[in-house]
C-alpha cells in the first residue's frame, strides 16, 4: 500500500510546474469560495441570531410608519407577554455619510433586560439609565472609532433634523460570538424631548415593539392576539417574530444574495475545468506507461486507482492550503468592511463544505482520464505515443 501511494504523490508532481500552477488555482478558488460563502451567511447573521422567544411588532402599513406609545401599556396586559420593550431607528450621520453604523433610540431598563447578551458593566449600566442623554456602543464600533467612555459623540440627524451630541456612558461586549456589537444605543426620552420642541406631532411614537414571551412555544397565539387588539385601529399593527422580521430584511437585498451564491459556485466551476485539463494532459502523457502496467498484468481498475490518487491529492493539497488561508483572508476583510456586517466569522460547516467541494472537484477531474487509462488496449497505447 505505501508503495502505492508513493507512486501516487510521484506521479502527483512529476510535472512540478504545471502542478504548482494548478494547486495555486485551488487555493485561490478555495479562499474565493469560503469567502462568499461566508459573506452569504453574515446576511443572515442577525436572523440567525434572533430570539425564539422575542415578537416584533411595527405598523402593518410599513415600517417607515410609527406606533403610539399608547398601545405599550394595552400589549403588555396580553397572556403569554413577560416583558416589554419599544425602539426607533435615528438613521443620523457620524461626521460623513461613509460612517454609517446602525442607531436606535431605546427604552433602556426594559431593553437591555430584553437583551442580557449585551454586557455592560453595573457602573456604566447604572450612568446610561441615569444620564438622558447617554449613550452606549458595541465593542467593535468603539473600537473602529476610536471611542472611549465619557466621549461625545456628535450626530447629524436625517430623519430627525438638527445637530445632536451624546455622551457616551458604556461600551458593551457580546456574551457570544455571534452577538451584534455594532449598535449604538441612545435614550428614546432623549429624542422625544427634543421633538417636543421642533415637531410635537411625531412624539409619544415609537418605530416597533420588542415584546418578551413567557413561553416561546406561544409566539403564533400572542401574535394574533395583538394584532386583533388594534384592528381597525388609526395604526393597525403586523407582530412577527424576531427571525422572520430580520429575515424581512435579507429579503430585500436577495437579489445580491443569489448573485453572491451563484459566483461562489461558478467559481468551483472554473477550477474544475482547469483541473480536469490537467488530469486529461497527465494521462494523455502516460499512455505508454499505463499501456506496458496492463502489458505486466495490472488490471484497468489499478490505472483508474493511479489516476484519482493524483487527482485527489493534487486537489486536496490546494484545498487544505486554502482552507488555511481562509481564516485570515476573512479576518482582514472584516477588517476592511468595518461595521458593515455585525456578526463574520468562517463556519465550521463552510470549512467542511470547501474541503468537501475540493475533494469533488478532484474525484470529477479524473473521471474522463481514469476510464480512457483503464479501458484503452495496450496496442493502441504504445502506437498512439510511440
Amino acid at each position: 500500500m505505501q508503495y502505492l501511494l508513493l507512486l501516487i504523490t510521484r506521479n502527483a508532481f512529476r510535472q512540478k510546474l504545471r502542478t504548482l500552477l494548478t494547486i495555486l488555482g485551488i487555493v485561490i478558488s478555495t479562499v474565493a469560495f469560503g469567502l462568499l460563502r461566508t459573506v452569504v451567511d453574515a446576511w443572515y447573521g442577525k436572523a440567525e441570531s434572533a430570539s425564539s422567544a422575542h415578537l416584533i411588532t411595527r405598523n402593518a402599513i410599513s415600517l417607515v410608519f410609527p406606533l403610539p406609545l399608547s398601545y405599550k401599556n394595552k400589549i403588555q396586559q396580553i397572556r403569554g407577554v413577560a416583558a416589554i420593550s419599544y425602539s426607533n431607528w435615528f438613521g443620523g450621520i457620524y461626521k460623513s455619510e461613509k460612517n454609517f453604523f446602525p442607531q436606535f433610540a431605546v427604552e433602556p431598563h426594559s431593553y437591555l433586560n430584553l437583551y442580557p447578551e449585551y454586557l455592560l458593566s453595573s457602573e456604566e449600566k447604572k450612568n446610561f439609565f441615569r444620564d438622558r442623554q447617554g449613550a452606549i456602543a458595541g465593542k467593535r464600533l468603539a473600537q473602529k472609532y476610536g471611542w472611549k467612555v465619557g466621549d461625545i459623540i456628535p450626530i447629524r440627524g436625517t430623519l430627525y433634523s438638527g445637530d445632536w451630541n451624546f455622551m457616551l456612558r458604556g461600551i458593551y461586549q457580546g456574551a457570544h460570538k455571534t452577538t451584534d456589537e455594532t449598535l449604538f444605543l441612545f435614550q428614546w426620552e432623549y429624542l422625544n424631548e427634543k421633538l417636543k420642541e421642533v415637531a410635537e406631532k411625531r412624539t409619544d411614537h415609537v418605530g416597533i415593539y420588542i415584546i418578551g414571551l413567557e413561553n416561546a412555544s406561544q409566539a403564533a397565539e400572542v401574535s394574533q392576539a395583538v394584532d386583533d387588539l388594534f384592528k381597525n385601529s388609526p395604526a393597525e399593527t403586523l407582530t412577527e417574530t424576531e427571525k422572520v422580521f430580520q429575515l424581512g430584511f435579507v429579503a430585500m437585498t436577495e437579489a445580491i444574495v443569489t448573485v453572491i451564491k451563484i459566483v461562489s459556485f461558478v467559481i468551483v466551476a472554473i477550477i474544475m475545468a482547469i483541473m480536469a485539463n490537467t488530469m486529461a494532459m497527465s494521462a494523455r502523457e502516460r499512455k505508454r506507461e499505463y499501456a506496458t502496467l496492463k502489458a505486466l498484468g495490472f488490471p484497468g481498475r489499478f490505472i483508474a486507482l493511479l489516476v484519482y490518487g493524483e487527482s485527489i491529492i493534487i486537489a486536496m493539497t490546494g484545498g487544505l492550503i486554502g482552507l488555511g488561508l481562509l481564516y485570515p483572508t476573512a479576518t482582514i476583510f472584516v477588517s476592511k468592511m468595518g461595521t458593515f456586517f455585525p456578526v463574520f466569522k468562517v463556519a465550521t460547516k463552510t470549512a467542511w463544505l470547501s474541503l468537501g467541494t475540493a475533494f469533488m472537484v478532484g474525484v470529477s477531474a479524473a473521471i474522463v482520464p481514469a476510464w480512457q487509462g483503464a479501458h484503452t488496449p495496450i496496442l493502441s497505447g504504445f502506437r498512439e505515443v510511440g
